[in-house]
């Protein structure tokens, strides 16, 4: 790939981008009333999101050959950020922590956002 070129998770971007920013112009010129009561239409629609800890590749073979017990060995290690992925697009990324109210069940602390690193 060329310098020039954008990357191809940059292209796949554009389109997204440009609707997100059409959906808030469009919320900004029904003025404010009636933009909230669209807002809240929107803030309703149910995403899907998960939560990666990581990808693995094998052979057809291997994956029949798999058994109560096996494991599995991931693409990324113990410490590294997992993805955030809303509808099929990483959004985010974090990193695995218990949670403080229930030790049992752990969560993920957002550490970037976007391309950015959160504050």
């Amino acid at each position: 790939m060329r310098k020039s070129e954008p990357a191809s998770e940059e292209l796949g971007d554009e389109p997204l981008n440009k609707a997100i920013e059409e959906l808030r112009d469009a919320l900004q010129e029904d003025g404010a009333s009636s933009a909230a009561g669209h807002a809240g239409f929107v803030m309703n629609i149910p995403v899907e999101v998960q939560i990666v800890l990581g990808t693995a590749e094998m052979p057809v073979s291997g994956l029949m050959a798999l058994q109560k017990g096996s494991t599995v060995s991931l693409d990324r290690r113990i410490g590294e950020p997992v993805d955030i992925v809303v509808n099929g697009r990483r959004i985010a990324r974090g990193e695995i922590t218990l949670l403080e109210d229930d030790p049992s069940r752990f969560g993920v602390r957002l550490t970037e956002i976007g391309g950015a690193a959160a504050q």
